[in-house]
């Protein structure tokens, strides 16, 4: 939008301003407040959105309870926190390895959010340290795929989320950490093929 436009749009918002003190004010001394009141007042006559259209970080939008009536679906803690958190803000630590200094820190962590952006993942990022950042997902749900993600580059040291830290699988502990998650991930595979082969012989006996 050119400067010339914007200047069309507060004249005719300012046409409908319920405000006589902010039609009587010279458009060129308008401070933030005002605009603020402008666009509240804009707002007022804006038909409200219905509930399924609005995006999941508003807060007026209803969100669904948790249903906790079925609770094997929830084979780790994180699933749990990942269920639990959709809809609401999340923030998460992420440390850049390398000891960069912070623009080159800055450029790196922007190069994964947009690698997030590509995978339809939302976040913010924002520069806390010289080498860390925090990335902000308005759908806290989304965290734990961005996790996911973070984890396998080459230059993330650690990831802290829900007071639980990982470490990148490129450093020596994340090395540990995903031998010992994927060992897990087997072992709960091989249990649930013995149950899948169980269920046949019960039948026979019943029979």
């Amino acid at each position: 939008m050119n400067l010339a436009t914007c200047y069309f749009v507060l004249l005719f918002s300012l046409a409908w301003a319920k405000d006589d003190s902010l039609k009587k004010k010279d458009i060129r001394d308008y401070n933030d407040r005002d605009l603020e009141k402008l666009l509240e007042q804009w707002d007022e006559d804006e038909e409200p959105l219905p509930n399924d259209e609005l995006p999941e970080w508003d807060p007026k939008k209803t969100k669904p309870g948790l249903d906790l009536s079925d609770m094997s679906k929830f084979k780790e803690p994180e699933d749990f926190l990942k269920a639990s958190k959709k809809g609401q803000s999340v923030m998460m630590f992420v440390r850049v390895s390398g000891e960069p200094t912070r623009p080159e820190a800055e450029e790196i962590s922007s190069i994964w959010q947009t690698g997030l952006w590509n995978n339809h993942v939302s976040v913010d990022r924002f520069m806390v340290e010289d080498d860390r950042a925090i990335f902000l997902f308005k759908d806290g749900s989304l965290a734990w795929e961005a996790l996911d993600y973070l984890l396998n580059e080459e230059r993330v040291t650690d990831v802290q989320l829900e007071q639980k830290t990982y470490h990148g699988y490129h450093t020596e502990e994340g090395k540990k950490e995903k031998a010992e998650k994927e060992a897990k991930i087997k072992k709960d595979k091989k249990k649930s093929k013995k149950k899948v082969k169980k269920e046949p012989k019960k039948k026979k006996d019943e029979l």
